[in-house]
């Protein structure tokens, strides 16, 4: 084994490096632990989520409304359907409108803007966090190449300095400061997988939110809930 080979590596360019390259390196930290510190916790609410979204059914299978409320409040620890079943309920209580400028409005129009306001209050939930995991997987790479960049220019700079040029004296400098950018990589992919993954788990919830919407609107506003296209043909 080469001795001077050994003496190469991550540890031997971070104190040969300058304020520069170590704010790089501690610029990368902190994104990875941002972009970890997201990726886990949004993966643990997710989770729960699409648990709960296999009990919407039970909803519809309550005796009552305020019996349909609470057995979905038990289960939605994330609180992500039940607003929409509770505050579409208030909505459509005329009596609980008294004295107030939504007595004025058209039950239906209300328990609609109701239904629209709790949906868009929890699509802001949902992309909690997604700008930075985008951003992270978009820049972390850059910001690597500029360490490398950085590297390999000091590099070539103590090389042209010591009046002679070695190919050991030039690759050991340069493949050292090819670390930062695969730094940025390891960084970059976790942040993007995740970015892709979430964002197709909230197109689903955000779809049976949707679902859910309509059928508490046609209960609210009808008394029924509205039959699919296919079950009526099947009846």
């Amino acid at each position: 084994m080469n001795p001077a080979s050994s003496t190469l590596g991550f540890a031997h360019y971070w104190a040969q490096g300058d304020a520069v390259s170590h704010g790089v390196a501690y610029v990368l930290l902190l994104m990875s632990i941002a972009s970890w510190y997201y990726i886990l916790s949004k993966a643990w609410i997710s989770w729960r989520i699409r648990k709960s979204a296999r009990n919407l059914e039970a909803f519809w299978n309550a005796p009552t409304l305020n019996d349909a409320i609470e057995l979905i409040r038990r289960t939605d620890p994330e609180n992500v359907y039940t607003p929409l079943a509770a505050q579409s309920a208030q909505a459509a209580n005329v009596s609980a409108q008294a004295g107030s400028l939504n007595a004025h409005t058209d039950p239906g129009e209300l328990i609609t803007r109701t239904l629209r306001q709790e949906i868009n209050r929890v699509s802001a939930r949902l992309e909690n966090g997604l700008t930075l995991l985008a951003s992270v997987g978009s820049t972390a790479p850059f910001v690597g190449l500029f360490g490398t960049v950085w590297g390999i220019y000091h590099a070539l700079l103590a090389v042209s300095t010591s009046g002679t040029v070695q190919i050991d004296k030039v690759a050991g400098p340069v493949g050292e400061a090819l670390i930062m950018t695969a730094l940025g990589l390891v960084v970059a992919i976790p942040a993007v997988l995740a970015y892709n993954a979430f964002t197709r788990v909230n197109r689903l919830t955000l779809a049976e939110l949707d679902a859910f919407a309509h059928d508490l609107h046609a209960y609210l506003t009808t008394g029924a809930r509205v039959v699919p296209a296919a079950a009526k043909q099947s009846a």
